[in-house]
């Protein structure tokens, strides 16, 4: 399972190591990284190595992959890890967590982005817009926190200068609901001196680069971090994306709920505390004053404070006597810039914790019953500081050391509680694993009483000027006998330390020399009760909302605060309780180089992390005298393949049968245990046999596969075809016939209408009866005008005939040509359609008829004659039995020319008139005016037509 990726890219799991040593787990953590594989497993623990660069492994695709899967079905990545955690979360209904640890610079900030923004995509499939409020605001919240809370140092460009711990809830369904952050140690001193080449907080520069030219003029600020003392140190590295960021800040928390009036006061605020750098005082001959009065009142006018009130509180201290007197003690020039800075960290401090408690107040879960919505259950992300050893340690170093120490210890306990609890289930004996454990080291730093957070507050507490060196005194009395304590009092010899000044802890990952200089200041955190009362009087409610504890008057006797270390120790030691009881899951990130290189693996820095970390201890306790464990049917599944007995399926009762078939078939009886569930293999190097074989066989299988299934393929492509063509015949023979029934049924009853059906419908026929629809509605037609001629008498049927014979030759030339009237042929000698030349030319044709003796006049009529210049002229056309005779009406239809229909009857029709004449004629007698003594009965003419 864990070799996914080939061998070529080292072991992706570093149980199966061959040997557990450091010179082995460097080599394949190199290996890895040098491959572009920033990832490697230790059981379920994701070690990450910063690549410093963009890579292509975490898009919709690659989400898509690790959705749903088991651990080790894909290789090792963060998604792997938050996919695990998640599906605990919903399947067992169990509280989970996944811890990301790590020192400055090795990527723990993105890794727990790339973990919240996977948990986001895999959730609210439905897209209910409460859920997707909900997974932005928890997205932008990340936004908002790194650039208040985070600065770029000499070893990373985005340093988180907090920890960081955040619950997100989740109802039955697995959707997000609501969550909760909570914050560990802000280096507020970074607000006031930063070391060389470091930044102060993000905010800072991005409200000087990205603000506004109005929003700075309101906040009385310039746009160069040079100008101002808390951001000098920083200005020359300014980066270029703090104006988009400072677009993507206020975008965040319009999104987050924040309103236009908060928004306006955190930013009054960072103007106030970058104003109150530049803040400078002068002695003069029995006081101290502040040099430049309109610099107190911008900085009364961002608190919405009384300028007089500000400089009081910087250069006095109230004081109650034990007899309730009220008395103010000037400040020194020293003290007052003392007072300054405690008053810049304190504000900055309280606006971040401000920050964190609304959102938290708006992403809690409101209304939540676990009756009516079932089990809340929760996954938490803590994004905490690493292992710190610089070149001066002091005492926030000293607090992060003493975090990491709880969470190894907490790291170890749960995983061998892990171990444990599985090789009880699955009935295996369990092992004694020598592995370091570092409860004594905590004893050293909590231990009440004896340990060295009781002595700093011991030294706070007691009265008089008790300095650094005295506490020092006090540590080497009570912890000299301690093996991991020593300083150079106790230990002359070690030049390394200086007395007086320097102790130091033999820490799980190595020894750490811390400086006692300004522990106890840090310890007590002082800062003034005038300050506290005059932000609580600030007619500004977000900053008085801040500042709760300045309500107390000058005389009221409050309990004395916990010390910075006793609050700290508090909060981890709550931490690790709500850890305890969560099934964790763990990313270990580590820093490959100093240079920020993607290249450089620097092998001593590196190794130095491993061991800090803790990573050989994790491998020792995850193998536990075995490598790798996998229940029976996935072990079987993986590898069937490489046993007859149990390829394609095994005939064996269960699936631990066939495992050990298949273990028996490979000879490595020796180096497994049998478990209630799960098989138990010693040595990788048997897991690799395996593998090997089975890699070997997978292109065999492979090809059978795709022989197989091509060939399945080619069939059901066969069948569906035969299918589809039998459904076109049936559908095509359904379509035919459904014709037909529809003709039948319009023409059903055709016999009884009065037009024999003409006026019926044809339906739309299919594509395959075209030609026999078209013939069809030929026969229909033939059909009806048999029986249309059928009640013809027979006297009428030549002029019927005729009328035909003349329909084929006028068609399209004309619209009226006399269909609808009956055909006297005679015209002109019909008195009612030529009544005054009717008689003239009765007299003619009879003139005519006694000396050409014909028998008949087969047809008379009006033409008119064009001539060849387009001249028209009106004749007389009679047509008998034996000759054509062309007349002039106008001189009482004298004939003009005579042509004999004998056999050349064609050829002298043709000279008399041609066909083009002729057809100009017929059209003429309808359109062309006619001589006025014919214009009478012309018009008659025209209405009937002349043939």
């Amino acid at each position: 399972m864990a070799e996914l990726e080939g061998l070529e890219f080292g072991k992706s799991d570093f149980v199966l190591l061959d040997e557990v040593n450091m010179e082995q787990f460097m080599e394949n953590l190199k290996l890895r990284f040098e491959k572009g594989r920033i990832y490697t497993f230790i059981g379920e623990v994701v070690v990450s190595v910063n690549p410093y660069k963009q890579m292509d492994i975490y898009g919709k695709e690659a989400i898509e992959a690790y959705r749903g899967r088991e651990l080790y079905e894909n290789p090792p990545h963060l998604y792997a890890v938050a996919d695990a955690a998640y599906k605990a979360m919903k399947r067992r209904a169990k509280d989970t967590c996944i811890v990301i640890s790590g020192e400055s610079g090795a990527g723990k900030t993105e890794a727990s982005k790339y973990i919240m923004q996977y948990i986001a995509a895999i959730t609210n499939p439905s897209q209910r817009e409460e859920v997707e409020s909900v997974k932005n605001i928890l997205l932008k919240s990340n936004c908002v926190l790194e650039a208040f809370g985070n600065a770029k140092t000499n070893r990373n460009d985005n340093s988180s200068r907090f920890g960081k711990y955040m619950d997100i809830n989740f109802n039955f369904n697995g959707d997000p609901t609501g969550g909760h952050i909570n914050n560990y140690l802000l280096e507020k001193s970074r607000v006031v001196q930063q070391q060389g080449g470091e930044r102060n907080f993000h905010s800072f520069y991005q409200v000087l680069r990205g603000g506004s030219e109005e929003m700075l003029r309101s906040l009385h600020l310039q746009n160069d971090p040079v100008s101002y003392v808390y951001t000098r140190e920083g200005a020359a590295s300014t980066s270029n994306n703090d104006r988009s960021s400072h677009k993507a800040v206020l975008s965040a928390l319009k999104v987050i709920g924040f309103t236009e009036e908060e928004i306006n006061s955190i930013y009054r605020i960072l103007g106030a505390i970058l104003i109150l750098g530049n803040l400078q005082f002068e002695t003069d001959t029995e006081s101290v004053q502040v040099v430049g009065l309109e610099v107190l009142g911008h900085i009364a006018e961002l608190t919405a404070t009384e300028p007089d009130a500000v400089g009081k509180s910087l250069l006095y201290r109230t004081v109650a006597t034990g007899g309730g007197e009220v008395i103010e003690k000037g400040h020194t020039e020293k003290e007052a810039c003392f007072g300054r800075d405690a008053f810049a960290k304190a504000l900055y401090e309280r606006l971040f914790g401000w920050i964190v408690g609304r959102i938290n107040a708006i992403i809690e879960v409101k209304d939540y019953n676990p009756v009516l919505h079932g089990k809340n259950t929760v996954i938490g992300v803590l994004d905490i500081y690493g292992f710190e050893i610089f070149d001066n340690n002091s005492f926030e170093q000293f607090c992060i050391n003493y975090c990491n120490e709880k969470l190894q210890q907490l790291f170890i306990e749960l995983i061998l509680r892990q171990e444990q609890e599985e090789y009880q289930r699955e009935g295996i004996t369990w092992q004694h694993i020598e592995y370091f454990n570092n409860q004594i080291i905590v004893d050293l730093v909590e231990q009440p009483h004896k340990g060295i957070i009781s002595v700093l507050d011991e030294a706070c507490l007691t009265g008089g000027q008790v300095t650094d060196t005295v506490c020092l005194q006090s540590m080497d009395t009570k912890l000299g006998q301690h093996p991991h304590y020593s300083s150079r009092k106790l230990n002359p010899s070690d030049k390394t330390m200086e007395f007086h000044r320097d102790f130091r802890i033999r820490h799980y990952a190595g020894d750490v020399t811390y400086s006692i200089e300004g522990f106890l200041d840090k310890n007590k955190d002082p800062l003034f009760q005038d300050f506290k009362r005059l932000m609580y009087n600030s007619s500004n409610p977000v900053l008085k909302e801040m500042w709760p504890d300045g309500q107390l008057g000058i005389t009221e006797v409050t309990k004395r605060p916990l010390t910075a270390a006793t609050l700290f120790k508090n909060s981890i030691v709550a931490l690790v309780d709500k850890l305890g009881c969560k099934e964790p899951y763990y990313v270990r990130c580590i820093k490959p180089n100093e240079m920020k290189s993607p290249v450089l693996f620097d092998d001593a820095r590196c190794e130095h992390q491993v061991a800090y970390l803790g990573l050989l201890e994790n491998v020792r306790v995850r193998r536990a005298g075995f490598a790798y464990r996998q229940p029976y049917a996935r072990f079987l599944q993986r590898y069937k393949m490489t046993c007859e007995y149990t390829w394609p399926n095994h005939l064996m009762e269960t699936d631990r049968e066939a495992v050990e078939a298949i273990v028996t078939h490979h000879g490595f009886q020796d180096d497994v245990a049998y478990g209630h569930t799960k098989l138990f293999v010693r040595t990788p190097r048997s897991l690799f046999t395996l593998e090997q074989e089975r890699a070997a066989l997978i292109p065999i299988l492979v090809l059978f596969l795709q022989k197989v299934w091509r060939g399945a393929l080619a069939r059901s492509r066969c069948q569906r075809l035969r299918a589809m063509y039998a459904i076109m015949g049936c559908y095509k023979r359904y379509k035919v016939k459904a014709h037909f029934w529809e003709v039948e049924r319009r023409f059903a009853s055709v016999r009884n209408m009065a037009d024999y059906g003409k006026s019926v419908e044809w339906p739309t026929p299919p594509a395959a009866l075209a030609q026999f629809h078209s013939i069809t509605q030929q026969l229909h037609r033939r059909w009806r005008a048999r029986q249309i001629v059928k009640n013809i008498p027979p006297s009428d049927m030549a002029e019927v005939r005729a009328k035909v014979a003349a329909l084929g030759a006028l068609r399209g030339e004309r619209k009226e040509w006399g269909c609808s009237r009956p055909w006297e042929r005679d015209y002109l000698a019909n008195a009612r359609d030529c009544p005054q030349s009717s008689s003239n030319f009765i007299r003619a044709s009879k003139e005519l008829k006694n000396k050409d003796l014909y028998n008949q006049v087969l047809f008379s009529g009006f033409c008119r004659k064009m001539n060849r210049f387009n001249k028209s002229t009106d004749r007389g056309l009679l047509i008998t039995d034996k000759h054509v005779y062309k007349l002039d009406p106008k001189k009482q239809f004298k004939v003009l020319k005579r042509l004999p229909l004998d056999i050349h009857c064609s050829m002298g029709l043709a000279r008399l008139i041609s066909r083009t004449e002729l057809r100009n004629w017929i059209r003429d007698l309808s359109e062309a005016p006619l001589p006025k003594d014919k214009e009478d009965h012309g018009n008659k003419e025209r209405q009937r037509g002349r043939k």
